[in-house]
């Protein structure tokens, strides 16, 4: 009976999941094709700003931060693009607990930069934070 019991739990965790996926590949943000203007604001470690304006065909953030030389890292299959420096600065974990935060807008990014559509109107910050 306990055995049951586990399965189903994990049977509608399962389904709990895949209606959540199915939520958010239909309501996620299309990509534009064609030039959208898009922000980039990079907040550096004193709290100076950098603000800066592109019109771009490119569909993802992380492409045009590679493009346009505002940030350097990698891209692995399980995170996606991992940001190493902004602006020629990197932000160092082991040194000082610091690490880059990104935002789609003033919310939280929920998903890589690789991740992020880029939107006409689209404001996209990476700040320099510490733990």
């Amino acid at each position: 009976m306990k055995n049951k019991k586990i399965v189903f739990a994990v049977f509608a965790l399962f389904v709990v999941i895949g209606i959540m996926a199915g939520v958010y590949m239909g309501t996620r943000p299309e990509a534009v094709e064609g030039a959208k203007a898009v922000t980039v604001r990079i907040i550096h470690k004193d709290g100076s700003e950098k603000v800066l304006e592109y019109h771009t065909d490119l569909e993802f953030l992380a492409d045009l931060l590679l493009e346009k030389e505002l940030a350097t890292g990698y891209t692995s299959e399980e995170y996606g693009f991992t940001i190493e420096s902004v602006d020629g600065v990197t932000a160092d974990w082991q040194k000082d607990s610091a690490y880059r935060a990104l935002y789609e807008g003033e919310e939280d990014a929920t998903t890589s930069a690789a991740g992020i559509v880029l939107t006409d109107g689209g404001v996209y910050k990476l700040v320099y934070e510490t733990f």
